[in-house]
């Protein structure tokens, strides 16, 4: 039987994420302004079939799955890379820092900007539509945070980690990432996390942070043909 988190977007938008999900029920996606994550039921004709009529003809989809990620032939694979799935091993203790402050709509346009510079993955103005996000300023300036993506029963995943290229090495990443980590414990679900396997750096800060790895991912970026 596979795991829940083997295609971690269907199991979100199956379950706790079922209310943002568009689609039926042979393939779902995001709301391409929350987060561009879609995925097929299964690998059957009927939900390619209906993953295909998911995208514009301008919009692209992120596929993340375990296995081998099936492509209908009216979709186009633009992008792709593997990545590594961890899970936190135990949970984690809740923290506080004085620091550290919830952020809210208000802040949607400073945390674009803080993605769009460092790139931790698929962002917009409205990621806060799947979880919490938290972040540090300084002398009013947003220079790092972290927050919560997608949910299966049980779990939460730990997203959007990043620091301002002028705060790197302080620390920040790291206090963020605990606290993060805490929260999501504190629910009562097990926090996991993707990030593309060739970024050993995060994977071996991630590792002393108590996070093990649970599977390694493939991730395929698709367009409709023209």
């Amino acid at each position: 039987m596979n795991h829940v988190l083997d295609r971690p977007i269907w199991s979100a938008l199956k379950t706790t994420h079922a209310a943002l999900a568009e689609g039926n029920s042979y393939a779902r996606r995001y709301p391409p302004s929350i987060v561009p994550f879609a995925a097929s039921a299964d690998d059957s004709p009927e939900s390619l079939d209906a993953l295909e009529k998911l995208p514009s003809a301008e919009e692209s989809m992120f596929l993340v799955e375990a296995g081998p990620i099936a492509i209908p032939a009216g979709l186009a694979v633009v992008m792709e890379a593997p990545v590594t799935q961890m899970v936190a091993e135990r949970p984690h203790e809740r923290i506080s820092d004085s620091r550290i402050e919830p952020l809210t709509e208000a802040d949607a346009a400073d945390m674009l900007d803080l993605a769009s510079l460092t790139r931790p993955g698929p962002f917009t103005l409205r990621a806060q539509s799947l979880g919490s996000f938290w972040g540090i300023r300084h002398e009013g300036r947003l220079v790092a945070m972290a927050g919560q993506r997608m949910r299966q029963t049980g779990f939460i995943e730990l997203s959007g980690l990043c620091t301002h290229p002028e705060f790197q090495g302080r620390g920040l990443g790291t206090l963020l990432f605990r606290f993060v980590a805490g929260e999501i414990a504190s629910s009562g679900d097990t926090a996991y996390l993707h990030v593309y396997a060739g970024n050993t750096s995060a994977i071996s800060l991630y590792k002393a942070q108590g996070f093990t790895l649970r599977s390694e991912m493939n991730m395929r970026v698709v367009k409709r043909r023209a």
